[in-house]
C-alpha cells in the first residue's frame, strides 16, 4: 500500500467511530468488528477476509497514540487529496495528483506549495508509517502443517484396497479463543513483520533471506489478552477420527500422500498434507511380487511325472485349474493371468505359482512295491552323471 493509500483513506470510517473518539471506543469499536469478520469465523468468504484486514489496518493506526496524532495531522494537511496554504499563501485549497508528491517529478523533488520540500514530507510520513517500504498491513493466510500416521492392513485389505478410520492428533484452531489467540477474540497485527508472518536480513551482496518472525511466530498477529489454554499461540492439540482411503495395490512401507487432510490452515489459508505410511500383515498361503501375487502348491511325484491338471487357490475368488504338462521339474513357475494384485490403472496382475513336489513319508505295502519295481525299471538312468562330467571338465 502506497503513502498516497494511507492518507486518502478514513480509518475513523472504517471503525465506525467518529474523529473525536477515545482510546477505549476505538478498541471496542475494533474488537467488535474483528470478532465479526475474522477469517476462521468466515471460512472461504474472500470479502470478510478483506474487511478484515481492513480493520486490522485502521487499529493498527488509530490504536497507537503517536500514529493517530500523526495520522490526523497528515489528515488535516492533505485532506480530500487537496493542500492547505499556510499563513501568507493563497487562500483555499489547491488541488493536484498526490502521486506527484509521494512519486516525485522527472528530474528531482520539486518544492511544494506552502514550502514543504520532499524531505518534509518523508519526515511526516516516515514517523506516521514507519514500515521500510513495506505495502501495508496484510495479514497473510497460513498453510497448515503436514502431519505423518501409520495404518496397518491386512494382506488382503493391501490387494484390493481399504477404506480404515485412522485417529490423529494435531494443531486445531483453539476453541476458547476461535482461533485468534486472544480471550477476547482481537488480537492486534504485529507491528515486527506489519502482519505477514515474515522478517527479511541482509545477507549481503545485496541478497536478502526472509524468517518467520520470532515475535509473532509466523502468525502475522499477537494477542493482546492471550488465551489461557493456547497461550496466545491460537492453536491447540485436537485428537480427530476420519475415514481414509488406502488405494488397492498398496505396498509393504509405501508412503501414501493425501492432500488437505493434515492440520487446517489459519486465516482462510489451505490446510497441511496427511501422509499415511502403510505396514501390510504377511499371508500365509500368498505372496507378493510387486503387481503379482505369488503361491507354492504341492504335487504328487505322478502329476509331476506323468502330467495331470491342478486346482490352485485364488485370493479372494474361485480356484482355478491349471495343465501341469508331464515331466514337470520341481520348482518350476507358472503363471494364472490376471488373478494378482490391482494396478494403477485398475487392471490385475498376474498369480504367479511354483510347483513343489511333495515327497510321501509314509508308504503303503502297494506303493512300495510300485516304487521299488520303478526304481528297478530306471536303474541305469542316472541323473547325476551330466553334473560329474561337467566338474571333471572344469
Amino acid at each position: 500500500m502506497s503513502t498516497k493509500d494511507f492518507v486518502e483513506k478514513d480509518y475513523y470510517k472504517v471503525l465506525g467511530v467518529p474523529k473525536d473518539a477515545t482510546d477505549a471506543e476505538i478498541k471496542k469499536a475494533y474488537r467488535k468488528l474483528a470478532r465479526e469478520f475474522h477469517p476462521d469465523a468466515n471460512k472461504g468468504d474472500d470479502k470478510a477476509e478483506e474487511r478484515f484486514k481492513e480493520i486490522s489496518e485502521a487499529n493498527d493506526v488509530l490504536g497507537d497514540t503517536k500514529k493517530r496524532k500523526e495520522y490526523d495531522e497528515a489528515r488535516a494537511l492533505f485532506g480530500n487529496g487537496g493542500f492547505r496554504a499556510g499563513p501568507g499563501g493563497a487562500q483555499g485549497n489547491f488541488n493536484f495528483d498526490l502521486g506527484d508528491l509521494f512519486g516525485g517529478a522527472p528530474g528531482g523533488g520539486q518544492q511544494g506549495a506552502g514550502g514543504f520540500g520532499g524531505g518534509g514530507l518523508g519526515d511526516v510520513f516516515g514517523g506516521l508509517f514507519n514500515r521500510g517500504g513495506s505495502t501495508g498491513t496484510r495479514v497473510q493466510p497460513r498453510r497448515g502443517q503436514d502431519i505423518e500416521s501409520e495404518v496397518t492392513l491386512s494382506f488382503t485389505e493391501a490387494v484390493d484396497g481399504a477404506t480404515v478410520p485412522l485417529r490423529m492428533s494435531s494443531q486445531a484452531p483453539c476453541k476458547a479463543c476461535s482461533g485468534t489467540g486472544d480471550k477476547n477474540g482481537t488480537p492486534r497485527v504485529c507491528p515486527t513483520c506489519v502482519g505477514t508472518g515474515q522478517v527479511s536480513r541482509g545477507s549481503g551482496g545485496g541478497f536478502s533471506l526472509t524468517d518467520p518472525c520470532v515475535d509473532c511466530k509466523g502468525r502475522g498477529l499477537i494477542a493482546q489478552d492471550p488465551c489461557d489454554v493456547c497461550k496466545g499461540s491460537g492453536r491447540a492439540k485436537s485428537s480427530r477420527t476420519m475415514q481414509v482411503r488406502i488405494p488397492a495395490g498398496v505396498l509393504d512401507g509405501q508412503r501414501i500422500r493425501l492432500r488437505g487432510k493434515g492440520t487446517p490452515g489459519e486465516r482462510g489459508g489451505p490446510a497441511g498434507d496427511l501422509y499415511v505410511v502403510v505396514h501390510v500383515d504377511a499371508h500365509p498361503v500368498f505372496g507378493r511380487k510387486g503387481d503379482n501375487l505369488t503361491i507354492t502348491v504341492p504335487v504328487t511325484f505322478t502329476e509331476a511325472a506323468l502330467g495331470g491338471e491342478v486346482k490352485v487357490p485364488t485370493l479372494g475368488g474361485p480356484p482355478v485349474t491349471l495343465k501341469l504338462p508331464a515331466g514337470t521339474p520341481n520348482g518350476r513357475t507358472m503363471r494364472a493371468r490376471g488373478k494378482g494384485a490391482v494396478r494403477k490403472d485398475g487392471t490385475r496382475g498376474d498369480l504367479l505359482v511354483t510347483v513343489e513336489v511333495a515327497v510321501p513319508t509314509d508308504l503303503g505295502p502297494e506303493a512300495r512295491d510300485a516304487l521299488e519295481t520303478y526304481r528297478k525299471a530306471t536303474a541305469d538312468d542316472d541323473p547325476r552323471a551330466e553334473l560329474f562330467q561337467a566338474a571333471k571338465g572344469a
